[in-house]
């Protein structure tokens, strides 16, 4: 099992997208975060799904058909740098 590391702006990300969905449903958007967070934390398995990242020497999670966690590891650590809208340009 790796260390999963979240980084600051991954927590703002994550906040950010709660407090964007809990407008409309404060309980839709507490889920999300907790559905995005859940799956970071499955990242401790070198076995869970992710994909090469767009960025040289990152990786991607798909947590959710709108949102893309992306991801730097190494043998040991997995580091979650941000959150992402699927349809942001990104880099």
């Amino acid at each position: 099992m790796k260390q999963v590391v979240r980084t600051t702006t991954y927590r703002e990300d994550l906040d950010a997208i709660e407090a964007h969905i809990a407008q409309d449903s404060p309980i839709a958007g507490a889920d999300m975060w907790l559905h995005i967070d859940d799956q970071v934390t499955a990242l401790a398995d070198p076995n869970f799904p992710r994909r090469p990242g767009r960025v040289t020497g990152t990786g991607e999670l798909v947590a959710h058909k709108n949102y893309i966690v992306i991801l730097e590891e190494d043998a040991t650590t997995v580091i979650v740098l941000n959150v992402v809208h699927a349809r942001k340009k990104y880099p």
